[in-house]
């Protein structure tokens, strides 16, 4: 498993765990620097996957994060559509789903094997305590927020299915941004 892309392509897309692990290369494109979060078919080479509140999202990515993702697929192995799932995985994903022993469920928990451990040791290396995975996603969304991106284009690009969602998120960052700036003020 590629982390180190893995981990600054969700903080820079805010893309879900399930979103990045079923992600493919053809969702990629390099030049005009986006990747589109899309369902997937069950076909020969993929498996089928749905996005959680969406049917489809195109996201920015940055001019490191395009190189990164040029690097890793560089070094990746014809014949295996999937960014970020190790061929020895694959392999065995398709070896279950040709026995029927692979899942719409499976497709969105068991994509890569002990997935929260190994980046509960990353963590740990880090020094970091108490967080998710999902907390890149959290970090990523605040970002677009502290760099002035309205709430519609941070629920488009997030992927959420209601206003209501993205609105309870940038009050709680909003608020937390308030705190900042008054403990900052007293200081002066």
């Amino acid at each position: 498993m590629k982390w180190d892309t893995l981990i600054i392509t969700a903080l820079c897309t805010g893309m879900r765990k399930s979103e990045l692990l079923n992600c493919t290369w053809s969702d990629i494109d390099f030049e005009n620097m986006t990747i589109e979060v899309s369902p997937k078919k069950n076909i020969d080479y993929t498996w089928e996957w749905f996005i959680k509140d969406t049917d489809r999202r195109t996201l920015p990515l940055t001019k490191d994060v395009v190189q990164m993702l040029a690097d890793h697929q560089s070094q990746q192995l014809e014949g295996y559509p999937y960014m970020f799932v190790p061929p020895a995985r694959y392999d065995f994903i398709q070896q279950l789903r040709k026995q029927g022993k692979w899942t719409l469920r499976d497709a969105r928990l068991k994509v890569i094997n002990n997935f929260s451990r190994q980046f509960e040791k990353i963590l740990k290396r880090a020094n970091i305590r108490n967080r998710k995975f999902h907390c890149l996603r959290n970090t990523a969304i605040t970002n677009w927020f502290a760099n002035g991106m309205s709430e519609y284009d941070v629920m488009i690009l997030a992927g959420h299915s209601s206003f209501s969602t993205t609105h309870g998120f940038y009050l709680a960052v909003g608020m937390i941004w308030l705190i900042v700036q008054e403990q900052q003020h007293r200081r002066l």
